[in-house]
Protein backbone atom coordinates (compact mmCIF):
# COMPACT_ATOMS: atom_id res chain seq x y z
CA UNK A 1 0.00 0.00 0.00
CA UNK A 2 2.79 2.36 0.67
CA UNK A 3 4.12 1.85 -2.80
CA UNK A 4 0.48 2.79 -4.53
CA UNK A 5 0.71 5.89 -2.34
CA UNK A 6 4.32 7.09 -3.34
CA UNK A 7 3.01 6.36 -7.20
CA UNK A 8 -0.30 8.77 -6.51
CA UNK A 9 2.37 11.49 -5.13
CA UNK A 10 4.61 10.67 -8.36
CA UNK A 11 1.47 11.14 -10.34
CA UNK A 12 -0.22 14.18 -9.00
CA UNK A 13 3.71 15.87 -8.41
CA UNK A 14 4.34 14.89 -12.07
CA UNK A 15 0.71 16.17 -13.58
CA UNK A 16 0.91 19.67 -11.54
CA UNK A 17 4.59 20.11 -13.15
CA UNK A 18 3.47 19.69 -16.63
CA UNK A 19 -0.15 21.46 -15.84
CA UNK A 20 -2.10 18.36 -16.23
CA UNK A 21 -3.58 18.44 -12.48
CA UNK A 22 -7.24 20.15 -12.04
CA UNK A 23 -8.66 20.76 -7.96
CA UNK A 24 -11.85 21.34 -7.38
CA UNK A 25 -15.29 19.62 -7.65
CA UNK A 26 -16.55 22.16 -9.79
CA UNK A 27 -13.61 22.71 -11.92
CA UNK A 28 -12.97 18.66 -12.26
CA UNK A 29 -16.77 18.61 -13.17
CA UNK A 30 -16.02 21.14 -15.99
CA UNK A 31 -13.25 19.00 -17.70
CA UNK A 32 -15.25 15.94 -17.33
CA UNK A 33 -18.38 17.26 -19.02
CA UNK A 34 -16.23 19.33 -21.75
CA UNK A 35 -13.69 16.78 -22.68
CA UNK A 36 -14.14 12.97 -20.68
CA UNK A 37 -11.58 11.14 -22.80
CA UNK A 38 -8.62 13.81 -21.51
CA UNK A 39 -9.33 12.66 -17.92
CA UNK A 40 -6.70 10.14 -16.81
CA UNK A 41 -7.20 9.62 -13.63
CA UNK A 42 -9.58 10.87 -10.62
CA UNK A 43 -8.74 11.66 -6.64
CA UNK A 44 -11.48 11.94 -4.47
CA UNK A 45 -10.53 13.40 -1.09
CA UNK A 46 -12.23 13.11 2.06
CA UNK A 47 -11.74 14.97 5.05
CA UNK A 48 -13.65 15.55 8.72
CA UNK A 49 -16.72 17.38 7.52
CA UNK A 50 -17.44 14.90 4.58
CA UNK A 51 -20.04 13.12 6.89
CA UNK A 52 -22.13 16.63 7.53
CA UNK A 53 -21.39 17.67 3.48
CA UNK A 54 -24.61 16.32 2.28
CA UNK A 55 -23.66 19.08 -0.92
CA UNK A 56 -20.40 17.34 -1.51
CA UNK A 57 -21.23 13.43 -0.60
CA UNK A 58 -23.64 14.05 -4.07
CA UNK A 59 -20.73 15.22 -6.39
CA UNK A 60 -18.32 12.84 -4.80
CA UNK A 61 -21.36 10.40 -6.14
CA UNK A 62 -21.59 12.12 -9.63
CA UNK A 63 -18.10 11.99 -10.38
CA UNK A 64 -17.99 8.39 -9.21
CA UNK A 65 -20.52 6.84 -11.55
CA UNK A 66 -19.03 9.15 -14.50
CA UNK A 67 -15.52 7.62 -13.79
CA UNK A 68 -17.03 4.37 -13.64
CA UNK A 69 -18.93 4.62 -16.85
CA UNK A 70 -16.18 6.70 -18.72
CA UNK A 71 -13.26 3.79 -17.38
CA UNK A 72 -11.66 6.38 -15.32
CA UNK A 73 -9.81 5.07 -12.93
CA UNK A 74 -10.74 6.32 -9.34
CA UNK A 75 -9.29 6.68 -5.57
CA UNK A 76 -9.86 7.80 -2.22
CA UNK A 77 -7.79 9.47 -0.03
CA UNK A 78 -8.63 10.40 3.55
CA UNK A 79 -5.38 13.00 4.65
CA UNK A 80 -6.27 16.07 2.95
CA UNK A 81 -3.37 18.01 4.57
CA UNK A 82 -0.93 15.71 3.28
CA UNK A 83 -2.51 15.58 -0.04
CA UNK A 84 -2.82 19.59 0.32
CA UNK A 85 1.26 19.41 1.02
CA UNK A 86 2.02 17.27 -2.27
CA UNK A 87 0.23 19.52 -4.38
CA UNK A 88 1.82 22.85 -2.91
CA UNK A 89 -1.64 24.53 -1.17
CA UNK A 90 -0.07 24.23 2.76
CA UNK A 91 -1.40 28.13 2.70
CA UNK A 92 -5.01 26.89 1.84
CA UNK A 93 -5.31 28.50 -1.84
CA UNK A 94 -7.50 26.02 -3.24
CA UNK A 95 -10.73 26.63 -2.50
CA UNK A 96 -11.68 23.02 -3.11
CA UNK A 97 -9.36 20.49 -2.91
CA UNK A 98 -12.20 17.39 -2.74
CA UNK A 99 -11.57 16.16 -6.06
CA UNK A 100 -8.22 16.18 -8.41
CA UNK A 101 -8.31 15.10 -12.00
CA UNK A 102 -5.04 14.19 -13.75
CA UNK A 103 -5.43 14.48 -17.57
CA UNK A 104 -3.59 13.55 -20.96
CA UNK A 105 -0.70 15.42 -22.29
CA UNK A 106 -2.19 17.18 -25.68
CA UNK A 107 0.89 15.75 -27.54
CA UNK A 108 -0.18 11.86 -26.78
CA UNK A 109 3.57 10.63 -26.31
CA UNK A 110 4.18 10.68 -23.10
CA UNK A 111 3.51 7.57 -20.45
CA UNK A 112 4.32 7.77 -16.65
CA UNK A 113 5.39 4.48 -14.61
CA UNK A 114 3.58 5.71 -11.82
CA UNK A 115 0.23 6.55 -13.18
CA UNK A 116 0.97 3.33 -14.86
CA UNK A 117 0.92 1.36 -11.38
CA UNK A 118 -1.71 3.02 -10.11
CA UNK A 119 -4.05 2.09 -13.62
CA UNK A 120 -3.00 -1.11 -12.37
CA UNK A 121 -4.11 -1.09 -8.52
CA UNK A 122 -7.22 0.41 -9.94
CA UNK A 123 -7.65 -2.71 -12.21
CA UNK A 124 -7.04 -5.09 -9.50
CA UNK A 125 -9.01 -3.48 -7.09
CA UNK A 126 -12.17 -3.54 -9.13
CA UNK A 127 -11.61 -7.62 -9.38
CA UNK A 128 -11.65 -7.57 -5.97
CA UNK A 129 -15.31 -5.77 -6.26
CA UNK A 130 -13.30 -2.56 -4.34
CA UNK A 131 -14.71 0.40 -7.17
CA UNK A 132 -13.26 3.21 -5.03
CA UNK A 133 -10.03 1.87 -3.51
CA UNK A 134 -8.41 4.11 -0.87
CA UNK A 135 -4.91 4.92 -0.98
CA UNK A 136 -2.60 6.29 1.93
CA UNK A 137 -0.68 9.11 1.70
CA UNK A 138 2.42 9.10 4.27
CA UNK A 139 3.82 11.82 5.42
CA UNK A 140 7.28 12.95 4.33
Amino acid sequence: MESTGKALKEALVSAQSEERLTIGVYESAMIMNDDPDSVSFCVLAVDEDFECDIALQIHFTLIQSFCFDNEISIVRVSNMQRLAQIVGDEAGQFKDAHCLLITNPTDGSWEDPSLEKLHLFCQESRGQNDWLPEVALFER
